[in-house]
C-alpha cells in the first residue's frame, strides 16, 4: 500500500488486518505534532516523516506494536463512551429543559498538546533536549515521537492488565454513585438500560427504600425520571409532562361537555341579569331615560386588576356603582340592601387581645381568661348619617367609612352589556339543543334495583352508619382501574354533594419521591438571587396556635423523629402552604409536576386545561384566584391528645378541593414519655373541669353521682369513694366504677376524661366497651394510614352550627384560652370536634359526618359547602389543589355571601375565588363553542341524548385514557 506524509512532518503508521477499511485513531508525538494511523488489511507497518524513512529500532516496532494492539480496543471503547454520553445529553435534552440556569453549562475542553520543552520532555520521558539537538537530528525527533506512543501504549496496556479494573470490554470500572457522587462507600449497581448511571448501595436504602437492586440494575431512577439526587431535582419539569398537561379536546368533546355546562350555569346566569336589570332600571330612572336608551359606563379597570366592593369587601363581577370624586366602589348587593335600610354587613371590626398565661397554663397549671377590646365605634355617627336619595342615588359616604362624602355613586360596569347577551345566546341554545341541568338518576351503579350493594362492592366504602340513610357509603374506586364510564360514576356522586375518594394515585406517576428531606434538598437547590432562600420557615404550634420559626432542616428532623416540649407534652408543628403557594412550580417544579399528573379525573382536576374546570376559564391576562397546588406538611400522632391535637380545624372551602396524602411517617414515644404525657392530659381535665363550673359545681356532682352509683350497686355510701383514686393524680388504670360514676360529668365536659383511658384509636375501631360512634373506621390501623376525616354533609351545616353554639365553651383555641365568642362556628376554625363531641352531636342532633382514614397515595374530593376537620394519625404531607365544577357553583356563590356578611378584619373574609366572574367566562367558552358547532356544521343536535344523558359521553380508546388518566 501508498503511504501520505503528514502535514507537519508527521509519520503515518499503516498496519492490516487489525483496523477496518477507513478506521483512524489520532495519536500524539512527543512534539505536539499529530500523527495517523492507518488500517487497510495489508499487514505492513512503515513510517513516514517529510521525504525521508528510516527504520525504527526493533524495539521502538515492538512498542509500536504493543501500542496498535492496545489501541484498537481502547478507541472502540472511547467512541463507545462517546456514542452513550451523546445518548445521555440526548435524553436530557429530550425530557427536560433548563430554564433560568445560574450557572453556564460547561463546555468541554478541546486537547491540545503543549508544545514548550518541559512538557515535551515528561512526555518522553527522556532527559530535556536543547534545541539545537531537537532541530539537527530529524531522526531524534522521530524516534521521540514514536516512543512516546509506544509508552504511552505500554503504560495503558499495564494499567489495563494490573494498574485497575475494567469490565469484559476493557473499560475502567467507576465506583462513582450517581446520587451521592463519590466512590468510597462500597459497592455500586450498574444500569442495564443506559449502562451509564450507577448507585451505591447505602444511597439505595436510602434514599429509594421502595427499589429494589434488580430494579436499579434493570432501569434506574435517572432513567425512570423520578431521581431525587441534586443535579436532577435541580432540572425542571420533564417537557413529556408539561405537554401532558394541556390536554387536548376534539371538537365533538368541547360539544359535549359545553351542552353539560351550559344548563348547569344557566340559573345563575339569570339571576345575575336580573340584578343588574334592576339596578339598570333605577338608573335610568335617575337619568329619566328609558331603559333601551341607557348606556352603562364601562370603568377603567384591566383585566389584570380586581375590583373589591370597599364596604362588604366582595369581589365585583361586573356592574358596580362608582363615585365620581373618588375611588369608592360599592357592589349591587350592598346597594340593594343600603335602599332597604337593612345592610347586612356590619364596618366594625372586633378586636380581640389575647393574654398569653405562659405554658404552665397550657399544661393544667393556673387559669386565666381573654380580654376583649370594646369594639371602636367612633363611626357609628357617620355611618348613620348615610343615607340614599329619594331618587334612588346613593352618595359617597364619609371619609371615616372609606369614602369622600362629596360625590354621587354613579353605575357602571365591566363588560359592555355582555351579561344579557350572552343570556339570549344561552337560551337559545338550551332551547335548541333541549339542554336540562344533569340529576342524580334513580340510584347509583355500585347498587342493584334493590337498593343493595351490587358487584362493585370494592368501590365503595363504608363511612358512616346514618339510618335510613342511601350515603353511608362513598365512591372509593383504584385510580389504575378507572376507566371511561368512572367520570359519569364519579358525577353521579358529585351531582349530589358527596365526597368521593380514589386510591393509590401516586401509581399513576414516575414515582419521585415525597420524603421530607428530598422535597428539602430539592426546594433549597434554587440559588438565584431573584428567589429567597427561605431556610428558616414558620410554622404553627398546635397547642397554642401561634406562629414560630423554626429552622426548616431541624423541622423536617421533627417530622421523622418527634418532639417533646419542655414540660414532656408532644410539640405537634405544621406548615401550610409551604412553599408559597404561588411559587410552588417555581420552588418545587418536579413535585409539583408529579402531584398534577397523579390526579384522577382530570377534566375536572387540570388547573391548566380541564375543561369542566370552570377556574381555566378566566382570559389569559386577567387575575386569577391561586388554586394552588398547596402543601401542608403537619407532625401527627396516633392518640388523641384532647389539646395541641395535629389538627385542620372545622371549616369549609369556598371551591372544591382535591387532597393527596404524598408521605406518612409515624412517631412512637417510649414508655416513659407515655407515662408522662397521660400525666400531663389528667391536668388537662382537671383543669376542663375547674374554668368549665368551679370547684364548688364539681363537689356536688361527684356527691350525686356517688348516691346514684351507690344505689345502682347496692353499696353503703362512701364504699365506692374509698376504693376510688382521686382525679389529677395522673392514674392510668381506671376502673369500669369510675367511669359510670363520672358518665354525668362527662356529658357536659370536654372529651379528655377518665371515662376509659384506652387508646382513643381503639374505640374508633370498636374495640372499646363503650362505643363512641356506631360504625367501625376501615383502615384506621392500615400502615399507610395517615389522617382521619371528618366530612359533614351540606345539609347538615345548620345543625352543626346550633351545636357549636352551644358548647362553644368547652373548646380552646389561641393560648389554649377558651372561646370567649363566635361569629361564625364554621368560617371561624376555632372548633375541632373530638370523638366526645360527635357522640354527643348524633345523640343530640342525629348528625353524623362521613368518617374515613386518608391512606397514602389516596385523593380525597371535597365538595365545596361541606364543613370539614382533618386529624393527623401520623406526620404527613398532603398536597392540596381547588377547583370549580359546574356541579357546584351554586354553592360556591351561597358560601360567597356567607363570607360577605363576615366582620371586616375576620380571617375568612377576602373573596380572592371571584366566583361569579368565573361563572361568567365559563358559560361565554360554552356558548362560543356551541355556535362554533353550528356555523361549521360538523354535528346535527342530537336533542335525545343532550336531556337523557347524565354525563358527557367520553371518547372510546386510549385516545380517552390519554385525557382522563
Amino acid at each position: 500500500m501508498g503511504s501520505k506524509e503528514g502535514e507537519n512532518g508527521g509519520g503515518v503508521l499503516e498496519k492490516g488486518g487489525d483496523l477496518m477499511e477507513g478506521e483512524e485513531v489520532v495519536v500524539e508525538n512527543c512534539e505536539g505534532k499529530g500523527g495517523r494511523i492507518e488500517g487497510d488489511g495489508d499487514g505492513d507497518q512503515t513510517i513516514e516523516k517529510g521525504q525521508e524513512e528510516k527504520e525504527l529500532t526493533k524495539r521502538s516496532v515492538e512498542e509500536k506494536k504493543v501500542n496498535l494492539e492496545e489501541s484498537v480496543p481502547r478507541r472502540n471503547l472511547r467512541q463507545r463512551k462517546l456514542v452513550i454520553k451523546d445518548q445521555y445529553d440526548e435524553f436530557v435534552e429530550k425530557y427536560f429543559q433548563e430554564e433560568d440556569e445560574v450557572k453556564p453549562k460547561k463546555r468541554r475542553r478541546k486537547s491540545s498538546m503543549k508544545t514548550n520543552d518541559e512538557e515535551n520532555c515528561k512526555m518522553t520521558r527522556g532527559p530535556k533536549k536543547k534545541e539545537s539537538d531537537r532541530g539537527n537530528d530529524e531522526s531524534a525527533s522521530l524516534e521521540g515521537d514514536a516512543t512516546s506512543t509506544a509508552c504511552k501504549g505500554a503504560d495503558a496496556l499495564k494499567k489495563a492488565k494490573g494498574g485497575g479494573k475494567t469490565d469484559e470490554n476493557g473499560e475502567p470500572l467507576s465506583n462513582m454513585c450517581h446520587q451521592c457522587q463519590r466512590n468510597d462507600k462500597g459497592r455500586t449497581v450498574k444500569c442495564e438500560n443506559c449502562i451509564w448511571k450507577r448507585y451505591c448501595v447505602p444511597c439505595m436504602t436510602t434514599w429509594y427504600p421502595k427499589m429494589t437492586e434488580y430494579d436499579f440494575a434493570k432501569m434506574c431512577p435517572v432513567c425512570q425520571v423520578n431521581c431525587n439526587c441534586k443535579s436532577c431535582l435541580r432540572l425542571e419539569v420533564p417537557k413529556k409532562d408539561k405537554e401532558k398537561f394541556n390536554l387536548k379536546f376534539t371538537e365533538e368533546e368541547k360539544i359535549e361537555y359545553s351542552k353539560y355546562i351550559i344548563p348547569m350555569l344557566l340559573p345563575f346566569l339569570k339571576q345575575f341579569n336580573e340584578e343588574q336589570m334592576k339596578e339598570k332600571a333605577i338608573e335610568a330612572k335617575i337619568q329619566g331615560l328609558s331603559l333601551s336608551d341607557l348606556k352603562v359606563q364601562k370603568a377603567n379597570c384591566s383585566l389584570g386588576e380586581r375590583i373589591y366592593c370597599d364596604y362588604c369587601k366582595t369581589s365585583i363581577a361586573d356592574f358596580h356603582r362608582s363615585c365620581t370624586s373618588c375611588a369608592y366602589d360599592l357592589c349591587l348587593t350592598c346597594c340593594r340592601e343600603f335602599r332597604d335600610g337593612c345592610l347586612k354587613v356590619s364596618n366594625e371590626e372586633l378586636d380581640f387581645q389575647f393574654v398569653d398565661p405562659g405554658s404552665k397554663y397550657m399544661h393544667g397549671e393556673g387559669e386565666s381568661k381573654p380580654t376583649m377590646r370594646t369594639p371602636d365605634e367612633t363611626n357609628r355617627e357617620d355611618f348613620l348619617k348615610w343615607k340614599s336619595h329619594e331618587d334612588g342615588n346613593i352618595p359617597c359616604p364619609h371619609k371615616t367609612l372609606g369614602g369622600c362624602g362629596e360625590g354621587i355613586l354613579e353605575l357602571k360596569c365591566l363588560h359592555k352589556d355582555s351579561v344579557s347577551t350572552l343570556l339570549v345566546e344561552a337560551e337559545k341554545l338550551s332551547e335548541k339543543y333541549q339542554l336540562v341541568p344533569a340529576t342524580t338518576g334513580e340510584r347509583c351503579p355500585c347498587f342493584n334495583s334493590a337498593s343493595e350493594i351490587g358487584t362493585e362492592k370494592s368501590k365503595l366504602l363504608k363511612a358512616a352508619s346514618r339510618k335510613d340513610s342511601s350515603d353511608n357509603y362513598l365512591y372509593s374506586p383504584t385510580a389504575v382501574e378507572l376507566e371511561s364510564k368512572d367520570l359519569s360514576h364519579f358525577q353521579y356522586h358529585w351531582l349530589k354533594g358527596e365526597p368521593v375518594i380514589v386510591n393509590n394515585v401516586l401509581e399513576l406517576t414516575c414515582g419521585l419521591s415525597w420524603e421530607p428531606m428530598v422535597m428539602w434538598r430539592a426546594f433549597r437547590q434554587i440559588k438565584n438571587l431573584n428567589h429567597s432562600q427561605l431556610l428558616d420557615v414558620v410554622a404553627i404550634n398546635c397547642l397554642d396556635w401561634c406562629e414560630v420559626d423554626v429552622n426548616a432542616h431541624h423541622f423536617f428532623k421533627g417530622y421523622r423523629e418527634g418532639q417533646l416540649d419542655d414540660a414532656g407534652w408532644p410539640l405537634i408543628l405544621k406548615l401550610k402552604d409551604w412553599p408559597p403557594s404561588s411559587s410552588f412550580d417555581e420552588h418545587l417544579p418536579r413535585h409539583g409536576a408529579e402531584f398534577l399528573s397523579s390526579l384522577p379525573f382530570k377534566e375536572y382536576t387540570n388547573s391548566r386545561s380541564g375543561y369542566l374546570n370552570l377556574a381555566v376559564k378566566l382570559p389569559e391576562k386577567s387575575l386569577k384566584p391561586d388554586m394552588g397546588p398547596k402543601t401542608y406538611i403537619a407532625y401527627g400522632i396516633a392518640e388523641e391528645l384532647g389539646r395541641g391535637d395535629s389538627v385542620t380545624k372545622l371549616h369549609c372551602d369556598m371551591s372544591d378541593a382535591v387532597n393527596v396524602l404524598t408521605h406518612v411517617q409515624e412517631v412512637q414515644f417510649t414508655s416513659a414519655q407515655q407515662v408522662m404525657i397521660e400525666e400531663i392530659k389528667q391536668k388537662h381535665i382537671s383543669q376542663d373541669k375547674r374554668e368549665l363550673f368551679g370547684e364548688e359545681q364539681i363537689a356536688v356532682d361527684m356527691e350525686k353521682q356517688e348516691e346514684e352509683l351507690n344505689e345502682m350497686t347496692g353499696a353503703p355510701n362512701g364504699t365506692i369513694q374509698s376504693s376510688e383514686v382521686k382525679l389529677g393524680q395522673g392514674s392510668t388504670d381506671i376502673t369500669n366504677v369510675q367511669m359510670k360514676r363520672n358518665a354525668a360529668i362527662n356529658r357536659t365536659l370536654v372529651s379528655q376524661d377518665v371515662r376509659d383511658k384506652k387508646s382513643e384509636l381503639d374505640e374508633y375501631s370498636g374495640n372499646s366497651s363503650v362505643g363512641i360512634l356506631d360504625n367501625k373506621i376501615e383502615g384506621i390501623e392500615h400502615p399507610e394510614g395517615g389522617a382521619l376525616w371528618d366530612i359533614f354533609r351540606r345539609e347538615d351545616s345548620s345543625k352543626l352550627e346550633e351545636y357549636l353554639r352551644k358548647y362553644f365553651k368547652e373548646f380552646r383555641h389561641v393560648y389554649c384560652l377558651p372561646l370567649d365568642q363566635v361569629i361564625h362556628p364554621i368560617h371561624d376554625q376555632t372548633f375541632y370536634l373530638t370523638m366526645e363531641h360527635k357522640r354527643r352531636l348524633k345523640q343530640e342532633y342525629d348528625v353524623e359526618p362521613w368518617t374515613f382514614v386518608q391512606k397514602q397515595g389516596d385523593a380525597v374530593f371535597i365538595p365545596a359547602g361541606c364543613p370539614h376537620q382533618v386529624r393527623n394519625l401520623k406526620s404527613c404531607i398532603k398536597v392540596a389543589l381547588d377547583f370549580v365544577s359546574p356541579e357546584n357553583v351554586h354553592e360556591c356563590i351561597r358560601l360567597a355571601e356567607e363570607i360577605r356578611t363576615l366582620p371586616p378584619n375576620h380571617r375568612a373574609k377576602e373573596d380572592k375565588l371571584e366566583v361569579k366572574k368565573i361563572s361568567f367566562y365559563a358559560m361565554q367558552a360554552a356558548v362560543e363553542d356551541l355556535n362554533k358547532l353550528e356555523k361549521e356544521g360538523t354535528k346535527k343536535p342530537d336533542d335525545a341524548n343532550a336531556s337523557e344523558n347524565l354525563a358527557p359521553k367520553g371518547k372510546k380508546g386510549k385516545a380517552e385514557k390519554k385525557i382522563r388518566l
